[in-house]
């Protein structure tokens, strides 16, 4: 049995930030997540969604809904967010001794794959995992912190030359870049496992919602390792909702696109390098990413840092213009690009 693990600090941590910096949650400017700053308006949920148990035919029917939304060719599997799938993926090859993970990434596939004794081998890109033959390997597209984006064709080429391996494809931020996405071969491709985060482009994380696509047999094993009613009645019904919306998502994405270009002004007037980006996120280089990170908590707008990359910070969209001026003023205030 292997040693419990230390846990991964995410972005998001606005409680402890207020806790070490003081300030009203309504005070600060959270940018530390890759989570759009507007929601999707969500319906009223009638009184029976939340008393009863979700029906596996409404299951089906937001699956069916998942997968002509995703551009999928198979219903997927809906899990109470990704995460909870990722801790699962060991299961799906048992006797893997490794894992190549094209890095620096999400962390929490490292952690779930030496939870079971399985060695990480660290690989900068797809290519570079062909020749070390580890049996799964891990892949976000576009990648998270950095935004590095690996084409289709490459991807695909990848699954078809190495049908013995597991890949898991990570598109929690492939919303607004389908043209990456491998959702459409993920099912006739045995050896491919695609997941989607739902919370992340429609603005409800909190909501506790992914899907995956993979073929009937990986499928099987995830569905009867989570047991029933994995998700909850309310979180397929708005999913439900917001699949149906073509109206809304449309707004939505008007909205993202909007805070993507202000937010990137901000920084470029601020002189911070912009090293990668997603529609969600930016990738910068500061310097000095711990320093910086705590001198803007100082003025109690939030990013995150990073120990693999401590030049490096992450900062999320501005939800308006005023709060663009805030982030600009702010990194120009705490010398952002310190010579």
């Amino acid at each position: 049995m292997t040693e419990p693990l230390d846990p991964i600090a995410h972005g998001g941590g606005l409680c402890e930030a207020i806790a070490r910096h003081g300030g009203a949650p309504s005070e600060w400017l959270d940018l530390s997540t890759g989570i759009s700053p507007f929601t999707l308006p969500v319906p009223e949920v009638p009184d029976t969604v939340w008393r009863r148990l979700p029906e596996s035919a409404e299951v089906r029917r937001v699956g069916d809904l998942a997968m002509r939304y995703y551009g999928g060719s198979v219903r997927p599997l809906a899990v109470p967010g990704t995460q909870a799938a990722i801790q699962l993926l060991p299961l799906l090859r048992p006797d893997a001794e490794r894992v190549a993970i094209v890095s620096p990434t999400y962390g929490e596939y490292e952690q779930s794959f030496r939870r079971s004794g399985i060695k990480i081998e660290r690989v900068a890109t797809l290519d570079a995992a062909a020749p070390n033959r580890a049996p799964v390997v891990v892949l976000a597209n576009p990648n998270n912190p950095d935004g590095r984006e690996t084409v289709r064709d490459d991807v695909f080429g990848f699954i078809r030359s190495h049908r013995d391996r597991l890949v898991v494809i990570d598109e929690a931020f492939a919303d607004l870049r389908q043209d990456l996405s491998m959702v459409g071969a993920a099912g006739m491709e045995p050896n491919l496992v695609v997941m989607r985060s739902f919370g992340k482009f429609f603005g409800l994380a909190g909501l506790r919602l992914g899907f995956v696509f993979a073929s009937p047999a990986v499928l099987g094993v995830l569905a009867d390792r989570l047991g029933p009613w994995a998700v909850s009645g309310p979180a397929l019904a708005i999913a439900g909702h917001s699949f149906g919306r073509k109206d809304l998502v449309s707004e939505l994405r008007d909205k993202i696109d909007r805070a993507h270009g202000q937010t990137r002004s901000a920084l470029n007037m601020a002189g911070v390098r912009i090293v990668g980006d997603t529609p969600l996120f930016f990738y910068c280089d500061v310097g000095n990413g711990e320093r910086i990170r705590d001198a803007l908590a100082a003025h109690h707008v939030l990013v995150r840092s990073f120990d693999h990359t401590p030049e490096m910070v992450r900062i999320g969209l501005v939800p308006d213009e005023l709060s663009a001026v805030r982030l600009r003023e702010t990194l120009r205030l705490v010398h952002a690009r310190p010579q």
